[in-house]
């Protein structure tokens, strides 16, 4: 077994029992006021006073029961909710008098944007947003006509779609209703939404059929354009206890998390059970 010095610096994320270790410091810990390592307790056993622990940066969680999600991994691209876009068009022909909004410029649902001098009746109207959005794209300035392109389109995207590409093989893993978690690329940003639609047919370009998830996007994180990875839900699994996957250490080659009892922390090999791939049930401690 490795000697505490060792174990100090292959250093932590768990504790169980009552607490769990869930940041990892990399740091060797001396004691306070001295220049060597402190090296008490038997083997396999780590001593921290609280201002190591604190200074280190590690985090104490409570290790609970879960649900660990069986899931299949998808890749997709963010798009405009179609069913939350507005063709500005005037109802009556006529002379375009001033055009409100810009491209890009944020408008509010009642807000009007385009007014037009009707031809026959040469009074003037106002267009209005039927949607809280921005404008995406402008075909009229004053003194036009109308015509049958549309003047404005104002698009919502407080919620946007996903479009996900399913291998053949998979589709029947796939239905409507399933949760399914969305990841940017780099992973700094998660979103939950759910399956709302599943293409009857394939795509020729990538040999692929298209399932369409629904999500929230109150701050406009996810660009229409933007390339996602994502996690259809087949299944949920209930599981007695869990920790993070940062939680788990590898010591010589054995999965070990650190458990902290009055006298400091103990290495304690554990068998893995089921993972997600952020999460580690764990069939007994």
């Amino acid at each position: 077994m490795k000697s505490n010095t060792q174990l100090k610096k292959s250093f932590i994320r768990l504790i169980t029992c009552c607490f769990a270790i869930t940041l990892l410091s990399g740091q060797t810990f001396a004691e306070t006021g001295h220049g060597e390592e402190e090296e008490h307790g038997e083997e396999g056993h780590v001593e921290l006073t609280q201002e190591q622990i604190k200074h280190a940066g590690i985090t104490l969680a409570t290790v609970t029961s879960g649900t660990i999600r069986d899931v299949l991994p998808v890749y997709g691209v963010v798009a405009t909710n179609a069913e939350r876009v507005q063709s500005v068009t005037a109802r009556f022909d006529g002379v375009i008098r001033e055009v409100k909004k810009s491209v890009g410029d944020p408008v509010r649902k009642g807000e009007p944007l385009v007014t037009v001098e009707a031809n026959e009746s040469l009074k003037t109207y106002s267009i209005v947003s039927a949607l809280n959005g921005a404008v995406t794209q402008r075909n009229a300035n004053a003194g036009e006509h109308t015509t049958d392109i549309p003047l404005l389109v104002v698009q919502d995207f407080s919620t946007v779609w996903v479009e996900l590409s399913v291998f053949p093989k998979d589709v029947a893993q796939v239905e409507l209703g399933q949760r399914v978690r969305i990841l940017s690329l780099d992973s700094t940003h998660i979103a939950e939404g759910k399956i709302i639609y599943i293409a009857p047919l394939g795509q020729t370009g990538n040999q692929a059929i298209m399932a369409r998830a629904l999500i929230d996007n109150p701050n406009g994180i996810w660009k229409p354009g933007l390339f996602v990875n994502a996690q259809i839900t087949r299944a949920e699994i209930a599981a007695p206890m869990v920790i993070r996957n940062e939680a788990l250490q590898i010591v010589e080659d054995n999965p070990v998390v650190f458990v902290r009892g009055e006298e400091g922390f103990e290495a304690r090999t554990v068998t893995l059970g089921r993972t997600d791939g952020e999460i580690i049930g764990l069939p007994q401690l």
